[in-house]
């Protein structure tokens, strides 16, 4: 990979992109809509290829499902493009405006990062999601996405170009692939700094910490998730169970799938019972001292005791951590010691328990009443996210837009001197 002549290619395309109006940057995106229209069939071929390698070395079924695409995906993945399309253009936007009492004029006005990377795992969603919210807020980005989706996203990638290229104010240079699956091409982009102006890993646990320890170029981190669900005394039982089900199977193999829930003891005996009922196998529960009797009466068959490197693990899979404590400030205290700092939610009846819990969770998101599996640019109303950062510097949580966007002062004189 010559990555000089890519991002050299790159920041030229940034140069142009960072000057166009909305209007542009959105006849680019809707024509891209249409590419993805006409090359689905290919795409499609190309992730079955995709999925068949990775069945073939044995990836686990919520990978393969988080690898998958299907024309219901697809379509999902174009409604999110189009709902960038319809959001407002960040770039010009005046933060804030004022004037000293030396007459300056100050504006503080907002501003594309420039020439972006994004290092993530499967998921090929993610090349156009990362790619709509780049070029809409006037960034070029590089893509380099992992081994298992390189088919799917090579033909996405494509399909993109050729959409930029077939409207007139389109810029096609603005989005490259990192085509090599070589492991050195990460660390070459971590190093090129003076090249890309930020890169975002996206992924599991290992890749991001990768990343954030080796790299020279500004990272903006979004973070594995080992979500917990707190099951309140004054819960509504029936509203847990319904959640702990929604939040740890409908999609196991995502960040912000439930990997812990919470039990307070005073109703873990009615509780369990529930849990085990409707999770009805499904699921391998690793259980606490105090739990482990409890499941051993409801379901001995999918539960093990709980090791000591279950706790803050993200299974990625259909198995659950079930510890249990004995009260709010005993659960806050438990995640804010095991959390990745992604997604909580505590399930209760007592509004003053809620406002603690969602005051002393240090979380990008703190949810009560609702599942973890809302954190999503698509859910939050973003149509696409380049990720969920979890740390607390520049962006924090479903990364839309605005995050892909910076600060600069414009300053207008007559001139002044100091």
């Amino acid at each position: 990979m010559n990555l000089q002549q890519i991002c050299g290619g790159l920041h030229a395309a940034y140069e142009t992109l960072s000057l166009q109006s909305a209007q542009k940057k959105n006849a680019a995106l809707k024509s891209v809509i249409n590419s993805l229209k006409k090359n689905q069939a290919e795409i499609l071929a190309a992730n079955e290829l995709d999925v068949k390698n990775a069945k073939a070395n044995g990836t686990p079924a919520p990978l393969i499902d988080r690898l998958s695409l299907n024309e219901a995906r697809i379509d999902s993945i174009i409604q999110g493009v189009q709902t960038v399309i319809d959001q407002t253009d960040p770039v010009g936007e005046v933060e804030h405006g004022w004037k000293t009492p030396g007459n300056l004029e100050i504006r503080q006005v907002r501003v594309p990062l420039g020439v972006v990377a994004i290092i993530y795992e499967s998921r090929p969603n993610v090349t156009v999601d990362a790619f709509s919210l780049a070029y809409k807020s006037g960034n070029s980005i590089l893509l380099r996405g992992s081994s298992a989706a390189i088919n799917s996203n090579k033909v996405i990638v494509n399909a993109i170009k050729q959409g930029l290229a077939e409207c007139a104010d389109g810029v096609p240079g603005a989005i490259e692939l990192a085509e090599s699956t070589s492991h050195d091409d990460v660390n070459e982009i971590l190093c090129a700094r003076g090249l890309i102006d930020v890169v975002l890993p996206r992924g599991s646990a290992k890749l991001i910490k990768t990343v954030v320890e080796n790299a020279k170029v500004p990272v903006i981190e979004t973070g594995s998730g080992v979500c917990h669900l707190y099951v309140d005394d004054e819960a509504d039982l029936e509203m847990a169970v319904n959640i702990a089900e929604n939040g740890k199977i409908q999609r196991p193999g995502v960040c912000n799938a439930l990997e812990t829930i919470l039990i307070n003891k005073r109703i873990a005996d009615k509780f369990v019972p529930m849990l085990t009922a409707r999770f009805s196998g499904r699921v391998k529960f690793h259980a606490d001292e105090y739990c482990f009797p409890l499941f051993q009466s409801a379901d001995s068959e999918h539960t093990v005791k709980a090791a000591d490197s279950d706790y803050g693990f993200e299974f990625l899979d259909y198995e659950c951590l079930v510890h249990a404590v004995d009260s709010v400030e005993e659960a806050i205290e438990y995640i804010n010691t095991h959390n990745t700092k992604h997604s909580e939610s505590i399930i209760t009846n007592n509004r003053a328990k809620a406002r603690l819990f969602q005051s002393c969770v240090d979380a990008a998101c703190v949810y009560v009443n609702a599942s973890t599996r809302f954190t999503d640019g698509g859910e939050f109303g973003f149509g696409a996210e380049l990720g969920i950062s979890t740390q607390k510097l520049h962006a924090r949580g479903p990364m839309g837009l605005k995050a892909l966007t910076t600060i600069k002062y414009l300053i207008d004189g007559e001139g002044q001197i100091r």
